[in-house]
């Protein structure tokens, strides 16, 4: 596979992305029916997440494109990280939004985005990128800072579900959303965690794909850590339940993480992606 080509075709994907990441977030900020189905907690949560793509999501991608059109490792390891988010997040999009008139923007992002990420992960994979990482990253930090952060949120999300399954009750918060389950819970439980968890295994192990994968995961974490912080501040603001404990919390964690990618990426060579 030819790097050059591989470079410029993820760049123009990222382009479209943020085109389409752009309608998104102004229609759903700038038309107010949208989402007019939704409860007033899941509608203040939709337009905080609007307003966070619009305007650190979209800048970071464009952001990252321009290195990775200059052949930039470090890019393409930050890029992979928001292409994790971006599948995130848009999954939720999909499923627990109530249908409207940007679903198949919604479901065109979520798309380019998976077959994207998957287009970089195989073919770094095919090219063996494991050289491109020297033996001083901190592998063990990383490795068990991922497993640390796996088991706290799994503790987290259990102590909202378990006492409502044995209750025989709905946890509140579904409730305040209007869904039918929390999306969040379904997707951490099932495939955020451990695959934050088997990431921080392979990275111990110091496997490619681990090595490949725990900047990303990073990126994913900051992200993630931000959303979770200002969507509570956002639902404050709209004089909805919300707990600045919680966006304390989570800016503490996103500055660990930068702290983490920072020490990382300086163990990542800086000769160009060419094979």
């Amino acid at each position: 596979m030819n790097t050059d080509n591989e470079c410029s075709i993820i760049v123009r994907l990222s382009i479209l992305i943020c085109i389409l990441l752009l309608v998104v977030s102004c229609v759903g900020l700038l038309f107010p029916s949208t989402y007019s189905a939704e409860t007033p907690n899941w509608t203040a949560q939709a337009v905080g997440q609007d307003m966070f793509d619009l305007f650190l999501v979209v800048p970071f991608l464009l952001v990252t494109a321009i290195f990775i059109h200059k052949k930039s490792r470090k890019a393409l390891l930050l890029w992979s990280g928001a292409m994790l988010y971006t599948i995130y997040s848009f999954l939720i999009y999909c499923f627990a939004v109530n249908f409207n008139n940007l679903f198949i923007i919604y479901c065109l992002i979520l798309g380019l985005s998976f077959y994207s990420f998957a287009y970089y992960l195989v073919g770094q994979l095919r090219r063996s990128a494991g050289n491109w990482f020297k033996e001083g990253i901190p592998v063990k930090a990383v490795g068990y800072y991922f497993i640390g952060i796996a088991c706290a949120f799994y503790l987290l999300w259990l102590s909202e579900i378990v006492p409502s399954i044995m209750a025989g009750t709905t946890p509140k918060n579904i409730i305040e959303m209007g869904l039918l389950t929390n999306p969040v819970h379904a997707l951490d439980l099932s495939i955020a965690l451990p695959g934050i968890f088997i990431v921080a295994v392979l990275l111990l192990k110091r496997k490619t794909l681990g090595l490949l994968l725990a900047p990303a995961v990073l990126i994913f974490v900051i992200l993630m850590d931000v959303t979770i912080g200002g969507l509570n501040i956002v639902m404050r603001a709209r004089g909805l339940e919300g707990s600045y404990v919680i966006s304390t919390v989570m800016v503490v964690l996103a500055l660990v993480s930068v702290l983490l990618l920072i020490r990382y990426l300086k163990g990542v060579n800086l000769t160009p992606t060419r094979t």
